[in-house]
């Protein structure tokens, strides 16, 4: 499958395949947000992922796919280093606003810092048409998190550092984009970068998870939060498998974007299964980001 895989790259099917990825990872991103942000605790409900994902990997990692070249040891560390920072950002941005706020900011804030960072790192370009539909893009995001601020009343008193902390881990996911593009397009397989990279990414957030569970005087029961886990552990080798596979098909900048309509479905998740509001503003804000998206693909 490797093999066929690379082969694709640069070639109008992989830029096909990669635009059903990036589609694919922005929902199934938005599945895994609601999963941390769900009725557990954020720290715990990402503890439970990672650990989880991190077992499921193990094998593969070791006795499945090539093992990684010696200078892939250092980019590991980087991406392991970016990920946990991420991680503990987004865990916190939960812990202070509704997913409805934070998750919006966090995802508009990445993909322009990620076009940007494709531009520098990878020499890719965008389109007028193109920078047209991602300004359209952040117009519907940021507009979706500005229509939260105002009429949300969920945590309310902690919106602001909610805000900020939710600013800050989009320069993260923009920062991580543009890091594991760069580390799957370093490897010879993509299927070793993707299968090290959930084992070792997986060893950080279980041990933070478990100090604060056994410092919680009312400790919620583990096996729900262990299915919880296992569930968001297959949906994250899905989601992020899936954006970083499209990132080494196709160009960086693009997947990046379109990833962000994530927060369509985001939106969607919060009204149906977190019972948020959604109004025909919000539906209006959503259909900007769609349309956004839809021109970023049209005008490449």
């Amino acid at each position: 499958m490797s093999d066929w895989l690379i082969s694709l790259e640069g070639t109008q099917a992989g830029h096909r395949l990669a635009l059903w990825l990036a589609l694919s990872a922005a929902f199934l991103h938005a599945v895994f947000g609601a999963l941390q942000k769900g009725r557990h605790d954020p720290w715990l409900s990402r503890g439970a992922i990672d650990a989880s994902y991190g077992l499921m990997a193990a094998p593969f990692a070791l006795f499945v796919v090539p093992w990684p070249e010696p200078f892939m040891w250092p980019i590991f560390a980087g991406a392991l280093v970016i990920h946990t920072a991420y991680k503990l950002l987004q865990a916190q941005a939960y812990t202070k606003g509704a997913y409805t706020v934070v998750y919006p900011v966090v995802r508009g804030t990445g993909p322009l810092f990620a076009v940007i960072g494709a531009y520098l790192i990878f020499g890719e370009t965008f389109t007028l048409l193109q920078w047209l539909g991602v300004g359209v893009l952040l117009l519907g995001i940021f507009g979706l998190a500005v229509y939260n601020l105002v009429f949300l009343q969920t945590a309310r008193d902690t919106l602001p550092t909610a805000l900020t902390l939710a600013g800050i881990t989009g320069l993260f996911v923009a920062l991580y984009t543009t890091y594991d593009a760069y580390g799957i397009r370093a490897t010879a397989d993509p299927f070793t970068f993707l299968a090290w990279f959930f084992m070792i990414d997986g060893l950080v957030m279980p041990i933070l998870a478990t100090l604060r569970w056994r410092n919680m005087t009312a400790r919620p029961d583990v096996c729900p939060l262990m299915l919880r886990g296992g569930i968001g552990g297959l949906v994250a080798f899905a989601s992020f498998g899936s954006v970083m596979l499209a990132t080494r098909l196709d160009k960086v900048g693009e997947a990046a974007v379109l990833r962000e309509t994530s927060t369509v479905f985001a939106a969607l998740i919060g009204w149906l299964a977190l019972k948020e509001t959604v109004g025909p503003r919000r539906i209006a804000l959503m259909a900007l980001i769609a349309a956004g998206a839809v021109i970023v693909e049209m005008g490449g």
